[in-house]
C-alpha cells in the first residue's frame, strides 16, 4: 500500500530535526490560502494538521488567509495568522475573496518576516500572490493541489459547455503547476491526473495525515439524544461540504431504496454548502424526509466526534476526491466505511481494510449497505481493521515528508528567474 510517496531521490534523512537554512535559524514557511478556519473544509484541515506536525519539527509556519466575520485579530496574530480584507464570493457566501490590493501589498506587510519558502494551498488569488511574493524574494514556491476542479466546475458555471469547462480547468492547472518549483498532491491517482494534463513540474505525493486526537471516540449516545435519534435506528453518515460535486444526491436515492427493507434507516448529513437547498428538495421529492437528518457543520472537538460515534456506517459517494481525508477520520474511531473508490479515495477504499468499495448505482449501493447492517459481526471486525489502517496515515510521518521536501528545495531548487514578471492580476 502506498499512502505517501515522494519523488525518488528525495532525502528523508534527519527529518525529525528542525531545519536551519541559514545562520542556525529554523526554517520559516509562508502558507497562503484563499480559505482557512473558521471556514471548515479539507484545505483548512490539511493546513492545520501540517502546521502542527511542522511545528513539532521546529519549523515556523505563517499563514496568510482571508478575514471572516468574527475572526479575532489578536488571537490570529498570536497564532501566526495574517488576515487580509476579503469579501463574500458571489453564489458562495461561505467563502471569501481576498482584496487584490492587500495581496499586492503582501511584501510590505511581511517585510519583517524572514521567509524561506512559500507554500500555496489554493489556485485562486492566493496562487498568484504567493508566486509573486516568492519570485520577488528569490525563494522557492510550491503548491498543494487539493481539489479536482475538472469534475465539478459545471455545477457552478452552468452557462458554458461541460467540455469547455474541463478543457479550461486542465489548461489552468497545467499553467499554474508549471510555474511552480514543486507540486504536492495527496494521492497517486491525482499525480497521474496532473501528469496527463501535461504538468512537468516535479510531483510529490504526500497525504494529509491524522493527528492522535482523531482517534479519540466521542459520545454517540449524546449525539443521538441531542438530535432525537432513537437508539435502535440504524444510522448511515455523510460528513463533508454540502456541494454538488460530493454526489450527496446519490446517497439520498440510495436511502429511498434501502429504507424499503430497513424502515428505520436514517441518513445523517453533517455539513453545509451551496447544494443544501437542492438536497432538501430532493429529499422531499423522494419522500425520505423522515429518513434524512441535516445537522449542518459541527464543532470538530466534540460535536463532530460525537456524530461519528453515533453512526453505524460511514457512506460516501463523491468521485472527485483528491484524497478523501474524511474517510480516514471515520475509520480512526472504528466506523466501517462504504464508499465509491474513485480517484484519491480509491487508495483508502480499495485495500478493503475497514472499508468496502461501493457500487456506482444507488440500488447496488443500497444492497451493500443493507448487507453490512445485517452482519454485526463483520462490522465489528471492520471496526478493528479501520482503526489499524487509519493509524498508518500518521500526521507526524506526513509532516516529516513535507519537511524533507522543503529541505530538498532549499538545497537544490529548480532554477528561479528573479526577474520573472508575474502579473498582478490572475
Amino acid at each position: 500500500m502506498s499512502i505517501a510517496k515522494v519523488t525518488p531521490g528525495l532525502d528523508l534523512h534527519g527529518e525529525t530535526r528542525a531545519l536551519t537554512p541559514r545562520a542556525g535559524r529554523p526554517l520559516h514557511v509562508l502558507m497562503i490560502s484563499d480559505v482557512y478556519f473558521p471556514r471548515i473544509n479539507g484545505v483548512s484541515t490539511s493546513m492545520q494538521t501540517f502546521r502542527a506536525s511542522l511545528a513539532a519539527l521546529g519549523i515556523r509556519v505563517t499563514v496568510v488567509a482571508p478575514a471572516y466575520p468574527g475572526t479575532d485579530d489578536a488571537a490570529d496574530a498570536a497564532a501566526g495568522i495574517v488576515r487580509l480584507p476579503a469579501r463574500a464570493v458571489p453564489l458562495d457566501p461561505e467563502d471569501r475573496l481576498m482584496q487584490w490590493s492587500a495581496l499586492a501589498d503582501l511584501d510590505r506587510r511581511l517585510a519583517q518576516l524572514d521567509i524561506d519558502l512559500v507554500h500555496v494551498q489554493t489556485p485562486f488569488a492566493a496562487h498568484y500572490a504567493g508566486l509573486r511574493f516568492a519570485r520577488a524574494r528569490g525563494i522557492p514556491c510550491i503548491a498543494t493541489y487539493h481539489t479536482h476542479f475538472e469534475e465539478y466546475l459545471f455545477h457552478y458555471i452552468r452557462f458554458l459547455p461541460r467540455g469547455a469547462l474541463r478543457a479550461a480547468a486542465r489548461w489552468l492547472a497545467r499553467h499554474q503547476c508549471n510555474a511552480l518549483d514543486a507540486v504536492v498532491v495527496p494521492s497517486q491517482p491525482m499525480a497521474a491526473t496532473l501528469h496527463d494534463y501535461g504538468v512537468s513540474t516535479p510531483l510529490h505525493v504526500i497525504a494529509t495525515g491524522l493527528p492522535e486526537s482523531q482517534f479519540v471516540r466521542g459520545d454517540g449516545r449524546r449525539f443521538r439524544q441531542a438530535w432525537s435519534i432513537a437508539p435502535e435506528r440504524k444510522v448511515a453518515l455523510f460528513v463533508g461540504r454540502a456541494a454538488f460535486e460530493k454526489n450527496i444526491g446519490f446517497l439520498l436515492e440510495m436511502t429511498a431504496l434501502a429504507r424499503e427493507q430497513q424502515p428505520r434507516l436514517l441518513l445523517v448529513i453533517a455539513g453545509e454548502g451551496p447544494a443544501l437547498p437542492a438536497l432538501r428538495r430532493q429529499a422531499a421529492t423522494l419522500r425520505v424526509e423522515d429518513h434524512v437528518r441535516f445537522v449542518g457543520y459541527l464543532p470538530r472537538d466534540h460535536g463532530l466526534r460525537d456524530c461519528y460515534a453515533a453512526a453505524d456506517v460511514f457512506t460516501f459517494a463523491s468521485q472527485t476526491e483528491t484524497q478523501g481525508l474524511v474517510l480516514l477520520e471515520a475509520m480512526a474511531i472504528g466506523l466501517p466505511v462504504l464508499a465509491i473508490p474513485a480517484l484519491g479515495a480509491a487508495e483508502i477504499i480499495n485495500p478493503a481494510r475497514g472499508a468496502i468499495p461501493g457500487a456506482e448505482t444507488p440500488d447496488g449501493f443500497a444492497e451493500q449497505l443493507l448487507g453490512l447492517l445485517n452482519r454485526p459481526t463483520k462490522m465489528l471486525i471492520m471496526a478493528d481493521e479501520a482503526i489499524a489502517f487509519a493509524r498508518e496515515w500518521d500526521a507526524g510521518t506526513q509532516g516529516a515528508r513535507l519537511a524533507a521536501l522543503y529541505r530538498q528545495l532549499l538545497r537544490a531548487p529548480r532554477a528561479i528567474d528573479c526577474s520573472l514578471a508575474v502579473s498582478a492580476n490572475p
